[in-house]
């Protein structure tokens, strides 16, 4: 029981850093319209899917605390969607590796929100 409480812990601790990540990363970008759009939709997506699997915690059911983890999932690959469209339009030299870190932080936390997710 300890043990699975630390990994889920990991999980909320993770989930949360990448949210601030994203958050610091969306500060730096320029004022375009189109990072606009990004800072909205990335913003709106990173934080979601830690506040979803936050809320998991608290299921009042099994299926209730899937539901809650699907949509964290749904949420984590709209972000690595992102993500990757802010590498691919990116003209910020200094910003690659912050970029490319959270794209492949957002691909770990979706392999791992879809295998609590599998599990069922």
């Amino acid at each position: 029981m300890e043990g699975e409480r630390s990994k889920k812990n990991d999980l909320n601790d993770r989930l949360f850093n990448f949210s601030v990540n994203v958050l610091n990363l969306l500060k730096q970008l320029d004022k375009s319209e189109i990072s606009k759009l990004f800072r909205y939709q990335l913003g709106k997506s990173s934080t979601s899917s830690g506040a979803n699997y936050e809320e998991s915690q608290a299921g009042i059911s099994r299926a209730d605390f899937i539901n809650k983890v699907r949509i964290a999932l749904k949420e984590m690959r709209e972000s690595n969607y992102w993500l990757r469209l802010i590498a691919a339009t990116n003209d910020n030299s200094k910003l690659e590796k912050q970029i490319k870190s959270l794209i492949i932080e957002s691909g770990e936390l979706k392999k791992i929100l879809g295998s609590i997710v599998n599990k069922k």
